[in-house]
C-alpha cells in the first residue's frame, strides 16, 4: 500500500532518518512511537506529501487517498457544522449534480438514436455506478452518525463553526477526515480534544475500518485498543514490532537489554584496541599490528544507544497539611452562562483523602465545577471549601501566570527545597526540557512547554487538595508515568478532570459522571465505571426491547389474519429457533453473573494481595474482564436475534 524506500531526512547536518524502509499494508493499525523529537510527526507529514525527504521515496498507488489530521490545524469559517462536514463528500455532491444535469438532458432531448444521446446514457450509467460505489445514497446518515459519535448534538448541526471552541472545531476536521473514507488515516494525537465516550467511539470506528491506520498518540489505552503493529523511531532508525503498544514495551525492553550487552562488549573491545595501539604505537616490531588495529577501529560500525529515560527518578509531593474531614461541599448548586444552564441543583461532597475523577462529554460542566471549587466563578445555591483546605490547581491558563522573564530552571529553583534542589535538571528533563531548553526564558516557550513547566511547579508545592484539569494533554508517556507515580504517593485529596483512562486507572476510587446538567456518583475506579456504563446501556436496551415486545404483541393481534399463514413445519422451525436462542440467552446471563462474581472476588484479593502471585493474579483478572466483555456482546446479539424471531411468530 505505502512503501517507504531508503528514506533519508537531514536538518542542518542532523540526520532525523537514516535510510529507513518499511511497508504499510492495507489493514495495518500502526502506532508510531519514539522519544519526543524522534520524527513521528515529521514522518506523517512526509506520508501526506507536506514534506519532502532529502533522499529516498514514499511510493503510493496512483488513486491512493490519504486522510491526515495534524496536531494543529487551521480551520475555515463561514459554514455550519453540517455544511462543513458535507465538504468531505465533494465528489459525491459533484456526481449528484452531474447525474441531475445528464438526466435533464435525456428528458429534454428527442434524438434517441443519435450517438450523442447514447453517449449521455453511458455517462449517466458510469456516474451512477461511481455514486453507488462511494455510498452516495447514505452519506447524510454517515455524517449524522459520525458527528454524534464524536460528541455533537443534533441541535449543533446548524450552528456556525465559529460558535465552537478550538477543540470542537478539531472534531469537525476529524469528522471530515473519517467521512472521506481514505485508504489510510494519518492521525497525530487524535484524542487530545476528545472525551472518554468519543475516544471509545473512535476506537471502534478505527478497529472496524477497511483501510489502514497510522497514528501518533500518548494515550496507552487508545494505542492498545486500536493498533496491531508498533513502529519505533530511534536514532534515525526504525524498529518494527508486529504487536500492540503494551506488548511492544515488553519486547523493546528485551531488545534494549540485548543492545546494551552488545554495546558494552563493543566498548570493551574498542577500549582494549585503543590501549594496544597506545602501548605499542612507537615500537617498530609492533608497527604492522598497530596499523591493523587502527584500520579495524575505523571499520567498526559503532552501536548507538538511544538515551534512556531516567526511570529511577522519583518525584514526591511534599507532605500535605491536614484539612477538615469535608474538603468541598455543594448543595442545590447551579451555574448558568447567560441563558445557558450548565449545572442544575448539584449535590456533591468531597471528603479528605478522596481520589475523584470528573468525566463526561466536553461542555457538560466538568471544568466549570472545577473553577467553582477554585472560587473563580459565581453560582447559585450553596458551595464551600472545608477547613484549612489549601488547593493546588492545574489548568491550561496556569501556564500564563508564570514569570515570562524567568528561565525554566529559575521557575523550579524558586520553589524547590531540600534534596529536590539537586535534581532540578533531572526533573526538567523528565518533563521534556533537555539541554538548552532548561535555560530558555518562559516568554519563548510554546504553550505545551509552559503547561509542563506549570505542572512541575505544582509537583513541588505543599497543598492538601489537588485539582488537575486535563493534566496529561502535553505530556509524553514517560512524563505521564512520573506524574502518575507522584499522584499515587500523594497523601492529600485528589480531583482529576481527564479523558485518559490509563492515567486515571489506579489513581481514583470515585467517578463523578457529568450528563444533562447533573452529576452522578459512581464508586470504584475508571474501568469499573466504564464496565458498569456498558451494562447500564444493555439494561436500557433490555427495557426498550421489553417495550417493543409489548407493542409487537399488539401489532401481531391486529395483523393476525393479514398475509399468508405459515405451514406447520415452518412454525415448528420458528419455535425451535426461539427455544434455542432463549437457552443461549439464559446461558449468557449465567456466565455474566458468574464472571462478575469472580471479578468482584478478585478485586478484593487485589486490594489485599497477601501471599499472592501478583503477575498471575493480574493476568487472570485481565482475562476475566475480556471474557466478561465478550459475554456481554454475545448477550446483546442474542437478544436482538431473539427479538427478530419473536416478530415472525404471528400465531
Amino acid at each position: 500500500m505505502i512503501s517507504v524506500e531508503d528514506l533519508h531526512l537531514e536538518f542542518g547536518g542532523f540526520e532525523l532518518f537514516k535510510q529507513i524502509s518499511f511497508i504499510v499494508n492495507p489493514r495495518d493499525r500502526i502506532g508510531l512511537v519514539g522519544r519526543n523529537g524522534a520524527g513521528k510527526s515529521t514522518l506523517l507529514k512526509i506520508f501526506s506529501g507536506q514534506l519532502q525527504p532529502s533522499s529516498g521515496r514514499v511510493v503510493k498507488p496512483g488513486d491512493f487517498r490519504i486522510g491526515y489530521l495534524p496536531q494543529h490545524m487551521v480551520t475555515a469559517d463561514g459554514k455550519t457544522v453540517m455544511e462543513e462536514a458535507v465538504t468531505a463528500f465533494d465528489e459525491i455532491v459533484g456526481l449528484e449534480k452531474r447525474i441531475e444535469h445528464l438526466n435533464h438532458q435525456l428528458a429534454t432531448r428527442e434524438d434517441y438514436e443519435s450517438e450523442g444521446y447514447h453517449k449521455i446514457i453511458e455517462e449517466v450509467t458510469e456516474a451512477n455506478d461511481r455514486f453507488q460505489l462511494l455510498g452516495g445514497g447514505n452519506f447524510h446518515a454517515d455524517i449524522e452518525q459520525t458527528l454524534v459519535g464524536l460528541g455533537f448534538k443534533r441541535s449543533d448541526f446548524n450552528r456556525q463553526t465559529t460558535e465552537f471552541s478550538g477543540g470542537w472545531r478539531m472534531r469537525i476536521e476529524l469528522a471530515k477526515i473519517l467521512l472521506a473514507k481514505p485508504n489510510v488515516f494519518l492521525l497525530d494525537e487524535p484524542t487530545n480534544h476528545l472525551d472518554i465516550e468519543s475516544i471509545q467511539w473512535l476506537e471502534n470506528f478505527l478497529k472496524d475500518y477497511a483501510g489502514a491506520v497510522v497514528l501518533v498518540s500518548h494515550d496507552r489505552a487508545f494505542l492498545d485498543n486500536v493498533t496491531n503493529r508498533t513502529v519505533e523511531i530511534s536514532l534515525g532508525n526504525v524498529y518494527d514490532y508486529k504487536v500492540s503498544y503494551s506488548k511492544y514495551v515488553e519486547l523493546r525492553k528485551e531488545r534494549r537489554e540485548q543492545q546494551m550487552a552488545a554495546y558494552r562488549n563493543q566498548q570493551k573491545m574498542i577500549q582494549d584496541t585503543e590501549e594496544f595501539i597506545e602501548r605499542f604505537r612507537y615500537k617498530a616490531t609492533k608497527a604492522v599490528q598497530v596499523q591493523s588495529r587502527i584500520k579495524q577501529l575505523e571499520k567498526i560500525d559503532r552501536i548507538e544507544i538511544d538515551e534512556e529515560d531516567v526511570r529511577s527518578l522519583n518525584i514526591k509531593f511534599p507532605p500535605s497539611p491536614r484539612s477538615g474531614n469535608v474538603v468541598f461541599e455543594a448543595k442545590q448548586m447551579s451555574k448558568s452562562y447567560d441563558d445557558n444552564l450548565v449545572l442544575k441543583d448539584i449535590d456533591l461532597t468531597i471528603e479528605r483523602g478522596n481520589r475523584v475523577a470528573f468525566v463526561g462529554k466536553n461542555g457538560e460542566g466538568k471544568t466549570t465545577l472545577a473553577r467553582i471549587i477554585m472560587q473563580e466563578l459565581e453560582f447559585n445555591g450553596h458551595a464551600k471549601l472545608g477547613h484549612n483546605v489549601k488547593i493546588g490547581y492545574f489548568a491550561q491558563n496556569q501556564a500564563s501566570l508564570l514569570d515570562e522573564n524567568a528561565t525554566a530552571f529559575d521557575i523550579i529553583d524558586r520553589i524547590a527545597v531540600g534534596d529536590v534542589r539537586t535534581k532540578i535538571r533531572d526533573i526538567l528533563g523528565a518533563f521534556m526540557f533537555s539541554g538548552e531548553d532548561v535555560d530558555k526564558k518562559v516568554k519563548v516557550l510554546s504553550g505545551g512547554e509552559r503547561s509542563r513547566l506549570a505542572m512541575i511547579r505544582l509537583l513541588l508545592e505543599p497543598v492538601n487538595f489537588l485539582v488537575l484539569d486535563e493534566p496529561t494533554n502535553h505530556l509524553d508517556m514517560h512524563s505521564k508515568d512520573i506524574l502518575k507515580q507522584a499522584l499515587q504517593d500523594y497523601d492529600g485529596t485528589l480531583l482529576l478532570v481527564s479523558h485518559d483512562r490509563e492515567f486515571l486507572d489506579g489513581l481514583v476510587d470515585v467517578v463523578y459522571e457529568f450528563r444533562d446538567k447533573k452529576v452522578k456518583q459512581h464508586l470504584g475506579g475508571i474501568y469499573e465505571f466504564l464496565r458498569r456504563k456498558k451494562m447500564d446501556s444493555l439494561k436500557e436496551l433490555e427495557r426498550k426491547n421489553n417495550n417493543q415486545s409489548t407493542q409487537q404483541v399488539v401489532e401481531k393481534e391486529e395483523k393476525k389474519n393479514d398475509g399468508p399463514e405459515l405451514s406447520y413445519e415452518e412454525r415448528k422451525d420458528v419455535n425451535r429457533t426461539i427455544s434455542r436462542l432463549e437457552k443461549q440467552l439464559s446461558e449468557a446471563e449465567e456466565k455474566i453473573t458468574s464472571l462478575e462474581t469472580e471479578i468482584e472476588e478478585m478485586d478484593g484479593r487485589l486490594a489485599n494481595p497477601d501471599n499472592e502471585d501478583m503477575e498471575q493474579l493480574l493476568s487472570t483478572y485481565s482475562r476475566k474482564k475480556e471474557d466478561l466483555d465478550k459475554e456481554m456482546e454475545n448477550w446483546e446479539k442474542t437478544t436482538e436475534e431473539l427479538e427478530e424471531w419473536n416478530a415472525k411468530k404471528t400465531w
